[in-house]
């Protein structure tokens, strides 16, 4: 039977404190209106006053000669007549701390000659015992009064911001907000420890090998000790966001089996100076107590940007100074323990060349995007938990899946499972992976959004255009599939799938371009005239162009030379690396090379007119095209990449039978 962890809250007696501490500020606030006798008290002048004594209506009057204050008190007599009857005080049990309290009050000028006049009247009032009493005025107690009032209620402030809203921090209630510059990282060990381990972790093999050692050193130090080895201060994870860098960590700490204290970059930044140097010291701190341990800091270009940068303003960046702190904690004087830091980032470009140097991040461990056979091994852990159809291939969903981390991967098994859910399968078929990829990359289709007939024409011949010049150029992606179906913010789309190359080549880039200008030139070709609708085609072709005349030295006019900076000193870009002259050369250059692509696609369109009209109007009709409906059209492609030799390898091997055996080419390496 699970044991039930949940404790019922007990009584909080602070809700009683406080209530007891506001009612005592608000009875000495206001004590003069529910003090000792409770009710009114009202400010008479000097002639009414003295009326009143000739009357017999008052019974004293306390005269503070410093002040000028006169409080008079009447007569009971006086107090039952209708006329001061709302001014009779009635005894709620207080007055034994605050004293009775006057039925009226004015001050005089001159105290003199107010007692002559009082006891002037009082010879002609019937009330022969009226007096009047010099009394020493309160202004100390009343300063005393109201610096006791400050005190409680300070105190309450004190109580409830500092003690208790400071103990909802990360440290616990013991530290209050005295506590916020210690660390807030999260601790694993013993029963809450991560078990995670490298089996858990599919397709890393190259990133696991380097970092493995690390986890043995931790398990088996004497091995290199023995040799003279030491220790590595620390691993840095670099790779684009969702290929498994947190992941990879978790598997450290797992197989490590040691202290992991695991926290973000961002959790240093603090709106109080000197709390992320604060933090650095109390986490290394912790960690050297338990060591050996592991340091896990994730997003680590929060705090490890370079120094110097965006502080335009030469004020001091509290930033800076954690880092300063996190380097001298790394490798400094008294730094001998076995604690490892692991960090990671996507940004390793911007980090502080100091804190990648040997000796504080003594690996750099590359996390690349996952490879045709790494992806493989992804599917194979995300596709456990799913029911899965016999058409469902792992090899062939991952030829499909070029270019996708293990996130992406993950979430289109996920996708996957819920489009077969939404139609009420029993299992996940082929063909809901390949919906889920669609969903992935395009968005969801929208069929209700209602297209016009002649938009819905140059949507196709646009489309059509594309999948004409890939077909018909030798170094285009393969084409999957083309739909005019909108799909998120794209009225049509065409899916390729693109080579896995490690460089590229100035003919391949140009026919990536004359494909990308296909769908403006057949809008150009066939309707005589242009739209918006090429905006991400412009978008990427631009961009492309740039690249290959200023960084990848693929231009004539300007030459082998690359205006690219990949330290990432010149990040904010207020000055450019050329001169104005350069700079026009380049906008001329990517200029033309972007039209020459361009009136080439429109050459090529001209030349196989009448398929490319065949084309448009099957996809009209059909609405989706498949690379079948281009062979029948177009035949089979001339230009065969290493990808579709190895397709067409296998087919060939499939239809000689068994025991025909065909290994697929293998290119040279550079």
């Amino acid at each position: 039977m699970k044991k039930n962890n949940f404790k019922p809250s007990g009584f909080n007696p602070t809700w009683i404190y406080a209530i007891i501490g506001l009612l005592l500020i608000a009875f000495l606030l206001f004590s003069d209106n529910i003090g000792g006798m409770g009710g009114p008290t009202k400010n008479i002048d000097r002639t009414t006053l003295l009326s009143y004594v000739e009357k017999g209506y008052v019974k004293e009057a306390d005269l503070e000669k410093e002040t000028g204050r006169v409080n008079v008190f009447l007569t009971d007599a006086a107090l039952n007549t209708e006329e001061f009857k709302k001014f009779k005080k009635s005894d709620n049990g207080l007055s034994a701390f605050s004293g009775p309290s006057a039925n009226f009050t004015f001050n005089v000028a001159d105290a003199g000659n107010f007692e002559k006049d009082f006891y002037a009247n009082v010879e002609k009032s019937p009330n022969k015992t009226a007096k009047l009493n010099t009394v020493v005025s309160s202004g100390f107690s009343s300063l005393f009064m109201n610096l006791f009032i400050t005190l409680i209620f300070f105190g309450l402030i004190y109580f409830f911001l500092f003690r208790r809203m400071g103990s909802g921090g990360a440290t616990g209630g013991s530290g209050g907000i005295f506590s916020v510059g210690k660390s807030k990282a999260k601790l694993f060990e013993g029963d809450d420890h991560i078990k995670t381990t490298f089996k858990d972790v599919a397709g890393l093999e190259g990133a696991k090998e380097e970092i493995e050692e690390i986890v043995e050193f931790l398990k088996n130090p004497d091995k290199f000790t023995k040799l003279g080895g030491k220790i590595p201060k620390g691993a840095l994870l670099v790779g684009p966001p969702g290929t498994g860098k947190t992941l990879l960590a978790k598997a450290v700490a797992g197989e490590a089996k040691v202290p992991f204290f695991s926290l973000s970059g961002s959790d240093f930044v603090e709106m109080f100076v000197g709390v992320g140097a604060s933090r650095v010291r109390d986490l290394f701190k912790n960690a050297k107590e338990k060591s050996p341990s592991i340091i896990f800091i994730d997003e680590i270009d929060a705090i490890g940007r370079a120094r110097g940068k965006s502080n335009f303003t030469g004020s001091n960046d509290e930033r800076e100074n954690t880092l300063n702190q996190l380097l001298t904690e790394m490798d400094g004087f008294g730094t001998e323990s076995n604690v490892i830091v692991i960090g990671a980032t996507n940004r390793s470009d911007v980090l502080d060349k100091a804190l990648l140097r040997p000796g504080r991040f003594d690996r750099i461990i590359q996390v690349d995007l996952p490879e045709l056979n790494e992806r493989k091994e992804i599917f194979q852990v995300h596709l456990r938990p799913l029911k899965l159809g016999e058409d469902v291939e792992v090899e062939f969903l991952a030829k499909q899946t070029p270019g996708f981390s293990g996130a992406d991967i993950s979430n289109v098994c996920n996708e996957a499972a819920l489009v077969a859910a939404r139609k009420n399968k029993e299992v996940v078929e082929k063909q809901d992976f390949l919906d889920a990829v669609d969903r992935i990359i395009g968005g969801l289709e929208k069929k209700s959004k209602v297209i016009k007939p002649s938009e819905k024409r140059r949507i196709a011949y646009h489309e059509a255009g594309h999948a004409t010049i890939g077909w018909l150029t030798e170094h285009a992606a393969p084409l999957i599939k083309v739909t005019i179906v909108p799909r998120g913010r794209s009225l049509g789309a065409a899916w390729y799938l693109p080579e896995e190359r490690q460089i590229t080549t100035t003919e391949q880039l140009l026919d990536e371009m004359c494909m990308t200008m296909g769908g403006r030139a057949a809008e150009q070709v066939v309707l005589g005239n242009i739209s918006t609708g090429a905006l991400s085609d412009l978008e990427k072709v631009t961009k492309q162009a740039s690249a290959m005349v200023s960084i990848y030295g693929l231009n004539k006019e300007v030459g082998n030379v690359s205006y690219y900076d990949s330290s990432g000193q010149n990040e904010y870009g207020f000055s450019k690396p050329y001169s104005e002259k350069t700079a026009q050369i380049i906008d001329e250059e990517v200029k033309a090379m972007i039209e020459a692509q361009y009136e080439r696609a429109k050459e090529i369109l001209l030349a196989n007119r009448d398929k490319l009209d065949i084309l448009a109007e099957k996809l009209i009709e059909k609405e989706v095209i498949f690379r079948e409906d281009l062979e029948e059209i177009f035949g089979k492609r001339e230009f065969i990449n290493e990808l579709d030799k190895i397709e067409q390898q296998e087919e060939d091997a499939i239809a000689a039978g068994p025991e025909q055996v065909i290994q697929p080419e293998s290119g040279n390496n550079i």
